[in-house]
């Protein structure tokens, strides 16, 4: 019983009239900068920034967890950006998939002489697949009460579905201040980005649906206590229709210097949803963090408190020793 109510919610989170559903997200999300804003895209201290990132949630309840896997590759030309991103988020029992590509660019724009207080603009553009197997689903009309109860397939589910996949364009902007003095006591950023600009059809019956825009807005500080520690207060507001989420974070850096390398740690919170641990290192050319969802919504009872499981790796080529590139402190 607990499988059929577990399809039953993951259907309608998707498809229902009657539950919001709202865009994938991730915890550790400034850590994959193309995802969180298009502004971001070539804000690298090297010639060029590849990312990978996975995620992994709902392994304790659901029959096939939610996954996550991300790809993005950006580099800096002057004052310009560019770079692109893939996605594949794969969720639930029918196999709903939803396939992105995108490319990306933003030109920064230095606001005095010493070049410390830049503003940068983003655009992405490209297209989402969306795709899922509804033969597979189960619904309350197919339900027989012969031989204890079973759900009959071969009975109508009275679903007028018209395909199985469609694409739609994807165009997103963003836009971010921040304060690159690496030798400052404080570096702050601000950043707004929107995504679905375009706002395009979707639906799997032939309806007039539209997709409703998403909108960020992240802000922080990172305090440079001495040289070798810094920790970084952050906040991300997100909201999508009547959907509105919140995440306070708070990301900490202590770089040994026998080794040569940061340590790194971060102690997230989603309010009425998830408390998120993440550790880390930077060394040479090399950023890896780990993390943990620890669910205490309305749902941990059934999930144990277990949430989602969080992974990124960042490769930063090196820059030429003539190349001066101003950077957001924190990535």
């Amino acid at each position: 019983m607990k499988k059929i109510l577990i399809i039953t919610f993951v259907f309608k989170f998707f498809f229902g009239n009657t539950i919001n559903a709202q865009d994938f997200h991730l915890s550790m999300y400034d850590m994959a900068p193309l995802f969180l804003n298009p502004a971001m895209t070539g804000l690298v201290d090297g010639k060029m920034r590849l990312h990978m990132h996975y995620r992994n949630q709902w392994n304790a309840i659901a029959y096939k967890p939610f996954s996550t896997g991300l790809v993005s590759f950006d580099l800096p030309k002057g004052k310009w950006g560019f770079g692109g991103q893939i996605s594949n988020m794969r969720a639930g029992f029918g196999n709903y998939n939803v396939f992105q590509a995108l490319g990306s660019a933003s030109y920064a724009v230095p606001l005095d002489k010493g070049k410390f207080h830049n503003l940068s603009f983003g655009l992405q553009a490209g297209f989402t697949q969306k795709r899922m197997e509804y033969q597979l689903f189960s619904f309350d009309n197919q339900w027989s009460t012969i031989d204890g109860g079973s759900f009959d397939k071969n009975k109508d589910n009275q679903e007028n579905f018209t395909r199985q996949a469609q694409f739609q364009e994807v165009v997103n902007f963003g836009a971010l201040y921040y304060y690159a003095k690496q030798q400052s006591r404080i570096n702050p950023f601000f950043g707004i980005s929107a995504f679905n600009l375009t706002q395009p059809k979707e639906t799997f019956y032939g309806s007039n649906n539209r997709l409703p825009m998403r909108f960020y807005a992240h802000t922080g500080v990172r305090i440079n206590v001495s040289e070798l520690f810094y920790f970084t207060p952050k906040l991300l507001l997100y909201n999508q229709v009547n959907i509105i989420q919140q995440t306070i974070a708070l990301d900490a850096g202590y770089y040994f210097k026998g080794e040569k390398f940061y340590a790194l740690a971060s102690f997230i919170i989603r309010p009425n949803d998830a408390g998120i641990g993440s550790v880390g290192f930077r060394k040479d050319n090399y950023i890896a963090k780990i993390s943990y969802d620890f669910n205490y919504s309305g749902l941990r009872n059934t999930s144990k408190t277990r949430g989602a499981f969080e992974i990124g790796i960042t490769y930063l080529g090196k820059k030429s020793k003539n190349q001066e590139i101003r950077n957001c402190p924190r990535l």
